[in-house]
């Protein structure tokens, strides 16, 4: 396979209902085998999500970003050793620059007590969600945990895809995967004073990022055409509308995947800019196991991908200068396993959670790039 090929400028659309049909197959693994090696982004439709665990979760995005400040203060994420829960607009950064979203973070469920002392700081990431109280978004909790169940499937299916596509054995990839999984709610203020560049920041609803906490996002862009904002990075540097196509998800690679596969598959970088529409969106990370190394995730598939995608391999992608300044936490990083990568990152990110339960690491990953 050649090492370069023409930059994209639109993402492709893949319809898994060919899957079941075994005259159409080859055809949908060659576009998916096109999808991850050259672009990193596609939509996928006909993905067997029910469409009312779709709008069951659509439709309670508004009641829920309209709580009162009390009650998203109850269920915000300083009060969990999970970081899951509730931050307002302005409280995370990319690229520098605050990000113009509020958002609400759950994961697969898990009990409070599911770790143990003995185990790494790491597992303390599993554990219950917060929940607002039932009383004032009655639907949401059903709402959430179905949408969960049916992404995991279908992350799942769609991995056995990825699999064939990459000539590999249909279950090859699922050993990589993590008993929790993580979903986010979105809610992007319209913004009256954006630029129409976005310079300075004024219209970064999330900055230039590459997806560093999941094996691959499956993102749902729960407002209508034409609101959007979403947009890819391609190999020249530009950047691509990835608009909002009803009935479908958009998918792309998560930093993970990238290292597994040698750069064969990159993670593509992406931002969202605001406009004066407000957004919802919702995406759902797919988990990498807690437990994985460097070491197993660089030399499992070494020698099929080498051998497989000679001018893929290492990463010789032409991708842009841009996009090469986000980091890998994961490959770059000096911990050897996913979990303590990701727990890392989450310490950092949200410093009064990392002191408040992490005390016996906090210093450690706070201090860790002076020594």
């Amino acid at each position: 396979m050649a090492a370069m090929t023409r930059s994209f400028t639109g993402i492709p659309t893949l319809d898994l209902s060919w899957a079941d049909d075994s005259a159409r197959r080859p055809q949908l693994l060659a576009q998916l085998r096109h999808a991850l090696v050259d672009v990193g982004f596609l939509y996928i439709s006909h993905h067997g999500v029910p469409d009312d665990v779709v709008t069951g979760l659509v439709h309670e995005l508004p009641s829920l970003f309209a709580l009162p400040s009390q009650e998203k203060e109850r269920i915000a994420l300083h009060n969990s050793a999970q970081f899951l829960g509730y931050s307002a607009a302005g409280t995370e950064t990319t690229a520098g620059q605050p990000d113009r979203r509020e958002q609400i973070e759950f994961a697969t469920e898990h009990p409070e007590d599911s770790w143990t002392p003995d185990q790494p700081a790491y597992e303390r990431l599993r554990g219950p969600n917060q929940w607002p109280d039932a009383e004032t978004v009655p639907g949401l909790r059903p709402a959430v945990e179905a949408y969960l169940d049916a992404l995991t499937a279908l992350g799942e299916r769609f991995v056995g895809l990825v699999a064939e596509a990459l000539f590999l054995p249909a279950d090859a990839l699922l050993g990589f995967l993590s008993d929790q999984h993580r979903l986010k709610l979105v809610h992007y203020p319209g913004v009256v004073d954006a630029k129409a560049d976005g310079a300075g920041g004024s219209r970064q609803g999330v900055g230039p990022h590459k997806d560093s906490s999941g094996w691959w996002t499956f993102l749902l862009q729960a407002s209508p055409p034409p609101i959007g904002g979403l947009q890819a990075l391609n190999r020249a540097g530009e950047w691509i509308n990835v608009p909002a196509v009803p009935g479908t998800f958009v998918v792309n690679i998560g930093q993970a995947f990238e290292v597994v596969t040698h750069g064969v598959c990159p993670a593509t970088t992406h931002r969202v800019l605001s406009s004066a529409d407000e957004r919802f969106s919702v995406p759902f990370f797919q988990g990498v196991r807690r437990n994985l190394t460097k070491t197993e995730a660089l030399g499992a598939l070494q020698d099929h991908f080498q051998k497989t995608f000679p001018g893929r391999f290492l990463g010789s992608n032409g991708e842009s200068a841009e996009g090469r300044q986000i980091d890998s936490p994961f490959l770059r990083g000096r911990y050897e396993t996913w979990g303590e990568s990701q727990l890392r990152t989450k310490v950092r990110s949200h410093r009064d959670v990392g002191a408040q339960f992490y005390g016996d690491v906090f210093d450690k990953y706070i201090h860790d790039e002076d020594t």
